[in-house]
């Protein structure tokens, strides 16, 4: 069941990242047992992708991470259109466009943060992916490319998509660079520029707009949510994942108590089972679990298992008790 728009609107208070290669559908149930109020990401997968090659792959998911939104990366309207109804009959939240990633694989297809040099093109696709779908219909970006005037343009573009009848923005708050930055030094180098997308919020509201880039900690989320109307985070959730635990409780004004470390790996030992019978390898679920116990005695123990004895044939979710056993030792052996 696709969750309501009120639903959804309150959802994008906090948002995981898409990823590419991390925030796929064992991440995202990783992270979905950690807060049941946030939106989650797909990882970018392309229009072309969806429409030409294995949809049911691409798309699929399992219904307890909802709400949960698919991104697409393309610049052809016919063909976002195309992804996007097999988006819909796939039960997504929401569609999103990706107009900020500064790969150079992405560039030379594309699509991505160049596409922030064509808003009339982004239009034309946010248009064409409205019409095939009564799901909302948003676009992440950055504040600018290259020289580009973060004030001119980011209007611009911004205004573009209103026109459109975008639903939402979700904005990195630093340019990208497409020459001469590497995709990772784009995470990183170009200053971050919080005020700018505080100035975008105020200009477009009602239209929810989300700010991402750099924000490591819960404390820095509520303090943005004071100017915008959303947070978004990735690399700071992904490796410190028991951060999300809180998150319902300090963002949403839960009451309920967070999921504790070992109602996680019991959790996440059964889904692996389930998976393990459709044929999964088991370190392909692992792999998302090395953050859980950072900061805990025996975390380097933790993660050898599951980054090692999860690879090794015949490995199964007994690893995922091994590995909570290394942290357990530890914090009984002090308090006895």
């Amino acid at each position: 069941m696709n969750p309501p728009a009120t639903t959804l609107a309150r959802a994008r208070r906090f948002s995981v990242a898409p990823m590419m290669d991390w925030t796929d559908r064992h991440c995202r149930f990783l992270h979905r047992l950690l807060t049941r109020e946030s939106l989650l990401f797909t990882e970018m997968v392309t229009s072309a992708a969806i429409v030409h090659g294995d949809a049911e792959r691409h798309l699929r998911f399992d219904s307890v991470e909802q709400p949960v939104a698919l991104q697409l990366g393309g610049s052809d309207p016919t063909e976002l259109a195309a992804a996007t109804r097999l988006a819909h009959a796939a039960g997504y939240a929401e569609i999103n466009l990706n107009v900020g990633c500064p790969s150079d694989r992405v560039q030379s297809g594309r699509f991505g943060a160049c596409l922030m040099a064509e808003p009339d093109l982004v239009a034309d696709c946010v248009r064409a992916m409205r019409d095939a779908t009564d799901r909302p219909v948003t676009v992440k970006c950055r504040i600018g490319i290259d020289d580009q005037d973060t004030e001119e343009s980011l209007d611009r573009f911004a205004d573009t998509m209103v026109a459109a009848g975008v639903d939402a923005l979700y904005v990195h708050a630093r340019k990208a660079w497409l020459k001469g930055l590497s995709p990772k030094e784009n995470r990183t180098i170009p200053p971050l520029d919080y005020d700018r997308v505080h100035r975008l919020r105020a200009r477009l509201a009602p239209l929810q707009v989300m700010i991402n880039g750099g924000i490591e900690t819960l404390d820095a989320a509520e303090a943005e949510l004071a100017h915008t109307d959303g947070v978004m985070l990735g690399r700071a959730a992904y490796h410190n994942p028991m951060l999300l635990a809180d998150v319902d409780r300090r963002i949403f004004g839960a009451t309920t108590e967070p999921v504790s470390l070992a109602q996680v790996m019991t959790a996440m030992a059964a889904y692996a089972d389930r998976e393990a019978a459709a044929g999964t390898r088991i370190n392909n679920i692992a792999r998302h679990m090395l953050g859980l116990a950072n900061g805990l005695p025996g975390a380097r123990q933790f993660r050898q298992i599951l980054s090692v004895e999860a690879c090794r044939p015949g490995a199964d979710s007994r690893v995922m008790q091994q590995a909570l056993d290394a942290v357990s030792r530890p914090r009984l052996a002090a308090a006895g």
